[in-house]
């Protein structure tokens, strides 16, 4: 999983991602999108496709990229006890904001 983190830790790559998630994409269609030279964007994928986070599915003369939602399953199934953990700190906070006075000083300017 560690190398999970290291290919989603570089902004293109899950620009990337962001992308085929609506749908798969030619190399084309994802250099333009991105701004990025032909052999730039391939360099991402290559490195997507070896972390196993993006398939292509040839197609005549045609590429096209796909995301694989695997690896990004076992990412989620591991980030879901920090989930849990921050929505209990942050329902504790609300419940603390909520039983505060508004101004407990009593000091408000617009009074």
């Amino acid at each position: 999983m560690s190398g999970t983190f290291e290919v989603l830790a570089e902004p293109t790559r899950r620009r990337i991602l962001d992308l085929l998630l609506v749908r798969p994409r030619l190399v084309g269609e994802l250099t333009e999108a991105l701004g990025l030279s032909q052999p730039g964007t391939s360099k991402h994928l290559r490195v997507l496709r070896e972390a196993g986070l993006v398939r292509v599915r040839p197609e005549a003369q045609r590429r096209w990229y796909e995301l694989r939602p695997e690896p990004l399953e076992e990412l989620d199934a591991w980030l879901a006890p920090y989930r849990r953990y921050w929505s209990t700190q942050l329902d504790a906070l609300e419940r603390y904001l909520d039983v505060m006075p508004d101004d407990p000083e009593g000091d408000d300017p617009q009074t």
